[in-house]
């Protein structure tokens, strides 16, 4: 398979060349593919923030523990999660639904889809926010392995200050909270890294049949 070779290409690129950008196809295909993300019900509790400004990128250095990732690579994905989920929430996707899909959303049918849905509404902030989370999870698998199969370099980060990002891109006015952070671009030549042999468990240590 084509992309188990391009899953043992990539790796966590610590070292990007800033002179190397993205073509404006390529981006335009990344967004895609985290919008077409699977979530769970379909319901994308995110947003995807792709950070062009250089000087807000700089910013975000201190608050990425000074990795240049963030400013070196081509683009820089933040990975968000809604902060609520509301009634309107449900109505627009049961809309959207029954729009795409040529069907009448006023029908029992769709009435007992708003009720299962409308539970999600009625979690607690933590346990929506746990399940959102995952979504962004998902999203970031995603993500990275469109890149391997494109030969974009990508390196998921979860060590940076979240409350920092949030304050610096103005997430509360968005309602939103940052998650997950993945510069993605190409690989410098002297990224030592590139060079290391890729470390995994043999097959037989980590799948498991059971007939």
């Amino acid at each position: 398979m084509k992309i188990v070779e391009s899953l043992k290409w990539r790796y966590a690129t610590k070292k990007f060349d800033p002179n190397k950008k993205l073509t404006p196809i390529q981006v335009d295909g990344i967004l895609q593919v985290l919008n077409l993300t699977p979530t769970s019900y379909g319901l994308q509790p995110l947003k995807f923030l792709r950070i062009v400004n250089p000087e807000i990128r700089e910013e975000l250095v201190s608050a990425s523990w000074n990795q240049r990732q963030v400013t070196d690579a081509s683009d820089l994905i933040v990975i968000c999660i809604e902060n609520r989920f509301t009634e309107e929430d449900v109505d627009q996707f049961i809309n959207r639904t029954a729009s795409k899909r040529n069907e009448d959303a006023k029908t029992p049918r769709y009435d007992s889809f708003k009720k299962m849905l409308m539970k999600i509404v009625d979690w607690s902030k933590d346990d929506y926010q746990n399940w959102a989370r995952k979504q962004a999870y998902i999203a970031l698998g995603n993500l990275m392995t469109a890149c391997a199969v494109e030969q974009i370099d990508a390196c998921p980060m979860e060590g940076f200050d979240a409350k920092k990002y949030d304050e610096i891109l103005g997430l509360d006015k968005l309602d939103l909270s940052s998650v997950l952070v993945c510069p993605i671009g190409f690989r410098s030549e002297d990224d030592r890294n590139s060079q290391l042999a890729k470390i995994r468990k043999e097959h037989h240590e980590i799948v498991i049949e059971i007939n």
